[in-house]
């Protein structure tokens, strides 16, 4: 790739402005005004016309549609760290490279996990409901009792960045820290995290209170949270996730949930994308939430800052700093 001519870029959604306005500044770009969706044929006449693509977690981006794309487009330019939605493989095959946002978005991650756990813990949802439905008829000595935080056990499943930012913030709440990963940490940060390795996903599972789901989705974690594993849990435990839907099995969860076999879940993502099982809904020991984990307007233009990062390194005949390889997963 070189820099004679400016690189003819689309993005799929609208981005916030600082990060569209620099875009259109350094490339020929074409900007979604009105964010809606696009659907496949959009898609792809977006790849047939590009040197560039800046998709989301909302655009499918598989092996059918990359055989079709033709030979302009080089670079799919991912704005989130997730690539679930991207077929690497056949990417890779065409020679097209792939890039994602990864480290931007961990502190703001974990702070909804925590305000999740707080919030499903304290049942806030239920107390919400009640003032803005005009029912609430004044304080009683045993309404909306929820369970006090310190003291509690937290198992955190896929301790990456995102589950140690959670570790520490538990910490700080006085949680005992336990963990379950591919990967032990260190010796060092599991002190300075207080954190306990469990080797058995399943062993930890039947010990906590609390379950943070904090691992990638891969063929290894598709259900990784199985109805076999749900079933390991307290009946008092709360499950959380602000991963990806498709390490628990959601339907197992809602029936157990239903059933009263656990005592809550905190939900910012879902199996099926935008489409959460419709039972959770009139739950009120649940707390659903349309994957608001990384909202934060500083996130989401860091995100954009490292998108233009990788197209320009990219442009330069440079390996960029976040490009992603299909071994990687």
């Amino acid at each position: 790739m070189t820099t004679d001519s400016r690189l003819r870029v689309a993005v799929t959604r609208r981005l916030p402005d600082p990060v569209q306005d620099r875009m259109a500044a350094l490339f020929d770009v074409t900007l979604n005004e009105d964010d809606h969706r696009f659907t496949r044929a959009e898609l792809l006449e977006a790849m047939r016309d590009s040197d560039v693509i800046v998709p989301t977690l909302s655009d499918r981006i598989d092996a059918d549609l990359l055989a079709e794309a033709g030979d302009r487009l080089k670079l799919i330019a991912n704005y989130g760290a997730g690539v679930d939605h991207i077929s690497l493989g056949a990417a890779h095959e065409r020679g097209i490279s792939v890039t994602n946002t990864p480290g931007v978005l961990t502190e703001d991650t974990a702070d909804m996990a925590m305000a999740l756990i707080i919030g499903v813990t304290r049942r806030l949802a239920e107390g919400v409901a009640v003032m803005q439905s005009g029912m609430w008829d004044g304080w009683s000595p045993t309404a909306f009792l929820g369970g006090r935080i310190g003291g509690r056990k937290l198992g955190i499943v896929g301790m990456g960045r995102i589950g140690q930012a959670i570790a520490h913030r538990a910490r700080a709440f006085g949680m005992e820290v336990h963990y379950h990963s591919r990967t032990r940490l260190s010796p060092d940060i599991e002190q300075a995290l207080s954190a306990k390795w469990w080797e058995s996903l399943d062993w930890m599972m039947g010990q906590m209170d609390i379950i943070s789901v904090n691992a990638a989705h891969t063929p290894a974690t598709f259900h990784l949270l199985s109805a076999r594993r749900l079933k390991l849990l307290k009946p008092s435990a709360v499950v959380i996730n602000t991963s990806r839907g498709e390490v628990i099995d959601e339907n197992a969860l809602t029936r157990m949930l239903r059933a009263g076999e656990i005592a809550g879940a905190g939900l910012d993502v879902y199996e099926h994308g935008q489409e959460a099982n419709p039972r959770l809904r009139n739950l009120p020991n649940v707390m659903l939430l349309p994957h608001m984990g990384s909202a934060t307007l500083e996130g989401r233009i860091e995100m954009g800052e490292k998108v233009i990062d990788n197209i320009e390194s990219f442009s330069r005949d440079e390996r960029p700093a976040d490009l992603v390889l299909p071994d990687m997963l």
